[in-house]
């Protein structure tokens, strides 16, 4: 069986994480796409562990992809990129606003060649206003749209930053949803149309449910840190650490009786739910102290007991073999010719018709330049001298160490 994005094929024009992330799942969902990099290769091929020429970074952000290793700057070049945009159904780039329009693949230019083209830019901060021009990693977005701030310290105020790229991979998941819904209307109404979005909007439309909704009424705005979730986090317990969450009074029921302190279920500041958040800081003090009583797995089984949600803190080496993690066959080991072994995590969405897969792991810089663009008709002679031109560029993987 297929995926469901079979026979949609995408142009890749994007680096680091955001534009290949999506473009990814797109591949794992079927799509063929076609990453398109410079001479030497995106930065991400230099980042991670590396395996025979393949760093561990690139391969998790361009798996299921085939790659087309061409020099834009040389009209030969430009020329292989523009036919393949005619064979194409969406096209995904992350420059900074106006360089892809300097490079020669501006939108008017594209769908001059095929008008039905799912054009999408995504960007750091959008198309005009004073960061527009501005380059952008994800501790600028984590700063701008209120992340940081939400992590501060409780005791100091200090901002901090999230550990893991999240406006990145939120940009991701935005993406490549954005470039499915665009596939569908153009099915239905036959009309293409240009996607653009930002990380910043991304972040601040992500962020909003639950860290600033309590902005939501002009005049009335009240205090969004007053409302943010995320009070019961981190317990330390006589051997490790866990986490515990009690919501609802049947929660706060089942946690005081875990513990053994049911008097605090009639403690009256901690009666109720608004009693426990106005009481947060002393309910959780005092639920650190209890829990600090008890060892990981004893007090988590008793806990699951009276269905407080609750797990214990477990390292990134812990995860491979946590018993859910197996229990969904998240992580999955693929053979791969020439790396050998690797493991990723298989598509996440399960689809019961026309299942996501891994297809292939990341490709070489230029390991699919020959069948690209013989499919486009050009002949071996003329693939040959655009590569002697050092036009098309392919970098083969490292020898086996001995």
């Amino acid at each position: 069986m297929t995926g469901p994005l079979d026979g949609f094929r995408v142009l890749d024009l994007t680096a680091m994480v955001s534009g290949p992330v999506a473009t990814m799942m797109l591949a794992d969902q079927g799509a063929d796409v076609i990453k398109i990099e410079p001479p030497g290769g995106e930065l991400m091929r230099g980042v991670g562990i590396d395996n025979r020429g393949m760093a561990s970074s690139f391969l998790s952000c361009n798996r299921s992809k085939r790659s087309l290793a061409v020099d834009l700057k040389a009209p030969e070049g430009l020329a292989v990129v523009r036919k393949l945009a005619g064979t194409a159904d969406v096209l995904v780039q992350n420059f900074r606003p106006g360089a892809i329009e300097r490079m020669g693949l501006g939108e008017e230019t594209v769908r001059a060649i095929q008008p039905d083209i799912v054009y999408v830019s995504i960007s750091g901060f959008g198309e005009s206003g004073p960061y527009s021009k501005q380059r952008v990693y994800d501790p600028v977005i984590q700063a701008l749209c209120g992340l940081a701030e939400i992590q501060s310290d409780r005791k100091t105020g200090t901002p901090r930053m999230v550990r893991t790229i999240v406006p990145d991979k939120t940009t991701a998941v935005t993406a490549a949803q954005a470039i499915t819904a665009a596939l569908l209307a153009r099915e239905r109404t036959g009309r293409a149309q240009h996607v653009r979005l930002s990380m910043l909007d991304t972040m601040v439309a992500y962020l909003w449910p639950e860290s600033m909704s309590a902005l939501n009424y002009v005049g009335r705005e009240g205090d969004p840190a007053r409302g943010q979730m995320g009070l019961d986090l981190i317990y330390r317990t006589q051997d490790g650490y866990i986490t515990a969450g009690a919501v609802t009074d049947a929660e706060w029921l089942g946690m005081c009786n875990a513990l053994g302190r049911p008097d605090l279920v009639e403690d009256e500041r901690f009666r109720t739910p608004g009693a426990r958040f106005r009481n947060a800081a002393e309910r959780r003090e005092i639920t650190a102290e209890e829990i600090a009583k008890h060892a990981s797995g004893e007090l988590i089984e008793r806990l699951q007991e009276r269905q407080v949600p609750c797990a214990p803190i477990l390292s990134r080496m812990d995860v491979l073999e946590n018993d859910q993690v197996e229990q969904n066959r998240i992580i999955e080991v693929h053979e791969d010719p020439v790396l050998g072994p690797v493991r990723q995590p298989r598509p996440a969405a399960r689809f019961e018709e026309t299942p996501a897969t891994i297809r292939r792991m990341a490709p070489f810089l230029g390991a699919d330049n020959a069948d690209i663009l013989a499919e486009l008709g050009y002949g071996t002679d003329e693939v040959r001298k655009l590569t002697d031109d050092g036009v098309l560029v392919s970098r083969p993987p490292e020898p086996a160490e001995s």
